[in-house]
């Protein structure tokens, strides 16, 4: 598998790599990592919108699959985000949630997040 962008450039992908001990990728770990990105992206907007320059986000998606069907994205977020409180933290990264728009495609059963400072 190859992008345009050719950050994939001949990148393993197959039966192997999505249900058995493979090397490369998979769908599924290309979609968590699609919905990684953007959100941290919008959630970076977000905070700076809101005045806090964040030091550092890290975010992991986990996605379910279950019976050929993906039913969860659940989103981990934790931020280094000087002068922000918890509750304030936890609330602009719920509203990143609700705007990502690679999230906005998921029509799975649930979309979770857990936000924490660091």
């Amino acid at each position: 598998m190859s992008t345009q962008s050719t950050v994939l450039n001949k990148t393993q992908y197959s039966y192997n790599s999505r249900f058995a001990d493979g090397v490369g990728t998979n769908p599924e770990e290309l979609i968590a990592a699609a919905h990684a990105g953007c959100y941290t992206m919008k959630l970076t907007f977000m905070l700076g919108a809101a005045n806090h320059t964040p030091e550092e986000i890290e975010t992991r998606c986990d996605i379910t699959l279950d019976n050929g069907t993906i039913t969860k994205s659940e989103l981990t977020v934790t931020g280094k985000v000087p002068g922000i409180t918890a509750d304030d933290f936890k609330k602009i990264a719920e509203d990143a949630n609700k705007e990502c728009l690679v999230g906005k495609l998921f029509v799975c059963e649930k979309i979770l997040i857990s936000a924490t400072l660091s």
